[in-house]
């Protein structure tokens, strides 16, 4: 029913707009990818963060523009390694646990269940996992690309980079508002390739226990290697708008 994976994503869209619609589900999804994922996202950001700024800042130094480290900081993360980062951090954590969810399920006839009780299985276990990863990931990638941005400023301070009061100022007048749409279009895309790759590897599950976790494996392998060829053309087309 669902082997062809463009065909699943085309009606999982279609099932977003169809009753009936489990908010109870939605709200524990919310929680799970997007409340739960915090800490590991504002971990890995602020590594990113201050890598950049000691990569970046050893460069500049060269040619005397270590002043400049903020903007190189705050441009990279808002438009690139922020979406980017919190979205394959997002398929391991999250879109390994919907997929070995989902196959679990599969595996033990649970989604068999759901159908003899006239429950739609793509409203019930895809949709809200859908709309939870489009919703998180963008404001997920917020907190990251602030995070990131703090972490380059602590690493410029200590290193004698820049001041504090110069970091932010630089970071304020190079980083505007408009940059960081780029990176939330690609955090809802992103969002939705992440939920559409795991759920549709969930519900291809095939008989016995092994399975489970080889669909897992080909769900996050797939998702990431989705997430960075997209982002290819993603940032190809955006350039366009948001030069």
């Amino acid at each position: 029913m669902y082997s062809n994976p463009f065909l699943f994503a085309l009606r999982s869209l279609e099932a977003v707009f169809k009753r009936p619609f489990f908010f109870s589900e939605l709200w524990k999804q919310i929680y799970i990818i997007g409340t739960e994922g915090i800490p590991l996202i504002a971990t890995a950001a602020m590594a990113v963060g201050m890598v950049l700024s000691l990569q970046t800042g050893a460069t500049l130094q060269r040619f005397g523009a270590q002043k400049y480290i903020a903007a190189l900081v705050g441009i990279s993360m808002v438009r690139e390694l922020g979406p980017v980062v919190t979205a394959l951090l997002v398929a391991g954590r999250s879109g390994s646990g919907i997929t070995a969810e989902i196959g679990a399920m599969k595996v033990t006839q649970q989604i068999d269940a759901l159908r003899v009780s006239a429950i739609s299985p793509l409203n019930y276990l895809v949709v809200p996992r859908l709309l939870a990863c489009i919703i998180c990931l963008p404001l997920l990638t917020v907190i990251a690309d602030v995070v990131g941005i703090i972490g380059g400023g602590i690493v410029s301070v200590v290193m004698g980079l820049s001041t504090a009061r110069w970091y932010a100022k630089v970071t304020a007048q190079f980083v505007e508002f408009i940059d960081f749409f780029p990176g939330l279009i690609k955090a809802v895309f992103f969002g939705f390739l992440i939920a559409s790759i795991a759920t549709y590897f969930g519900f291809n599950a095939k008989r016995g226990t092994q399975s489970v976790g080889e669909v897992t494996t080909m769900a996050v392998v797939t998702a990431s290697l989705a997430i960075l060829l997209s982002d290819v053309i993603l940032t190809r087309v955006l350039l366009i708008f948001f030069s």
